[in-house]
C-alpha cells in the first residue's frame, strides 16, 4: 500500500473565519447585553446595549462590524427575543426605538471606518488611542441622528422634542465611550507587553 500526500486546500481565508466568528460572537453578546440596564435616578437606565456596536467597530472594523450589527438586528426582526427586555419583531424596529437599533448597525461601521481607516480591522493593539476615542465619538453622530430622527418620525414628535427627550441619555452615552476606550486601550497596551 502507498500513501499519497495530500494537499489541504482552504475554501474560505482564516481572516475571514476569525471575522466572521467575531461578528456572531459580537452579535450574541450585544444581545445579552440589550437584558441588563442599570436604574439610575430621575428614572433613566443606564443600558449596556450600545457597548455591543462601539466593541464591534473597534474589534472588527467598518465591514465586519456592521455585519456584526446587522446580524443582531436581523435576528431580532427575525423572532429571537435579543432586543431590551427580551422583545423581538418587527413591531420593535417600526417602534418609536427602531431607529437606535438601525443606528448600531451604522455606528458599527462608522467607529470602524475612523478607527481603522480601512474596510477590514487592524489588531487593535495598533491603532492609535486618540483614533480609538474619535471612532467612538464619530459613532455616536449617526446613531442619535437615525434614532433621533425615526423617534421623530414614529410619534409625530417635533425634532427638537425628540431630541431633547434623548437628551439624559447622551451623558451615559459620553460615559460607555469613556469605558469602552478605556477597556480597548488598556487590552492594547497588555497585548504591547507580551
Amino acid at each position: 500500500m502507498t500513501s499519497e500526500a495530500t494537499e489541504s486546500v482552504d475554501l474560505i481565508e482564516r481572516e475571514t473565519i476569525r471575522n466572521l466568528s467575531g461578528a456572531v460572537v459580537i452579535a450574541a453578546l450585544t444581545g445579552v447585553l440589550a437584558q441588563f440596564s442599570i436604574p439610575l435616578p430621575g428614572g433613566i437606565p443606564f443600558s449596556l446595549q450600545p457597548f455591543g456596536p462601539f466593541f464591534a467597530g473597534l474589534l472588527l472594523g467598518p465591514l465586519w462590524g456592521g455585519f456584526s450589527l446587522g446580524l443582531y438586528v436581523l435576528t431580532g426582526l427575525a423572532g429571537v427575543p435579543v432586543f431590551s427586555n427580551a422583545t423581538a419583531g418587527l413591531g420593535i424596529i417600526a417602534g418609536p426605538t427602531g431607529g437606535f437599533l438601525v443606528g448600531f448597525v451604522v455606528a458599527a461601521a462608522v467607529i470602524g471606518g475612523v478607527t481603522h481607516r480601512q474596510l477590514l480591522p487592524r489588531p487593535v493593539e495598533l491603532v492609535p488611542a486618540p483614533w480609538i476615542v474619535a471612532g467612538l465619538i464619530a459613532g455616536v453622530i449617526p446613531l442619535y441622528a437615525i434614532g433621533i430622527g425615526w423617534l421623530s418620525l414614529v410619534t409625530g414628535l417635533a425634532l427638537v422634542d425628540a431630541a431633547a427627550s434623548m437628551a439624559p441619555f447622551f451623558l451615559g452615552d459620553l460615559l460607555k465611550i469613556a469605558i469602552t476606550a478605556a477597556v480597548v486601550i488598556s487590552s492594547g497596551e497588555l497585548l504591547n507587553r507580551t
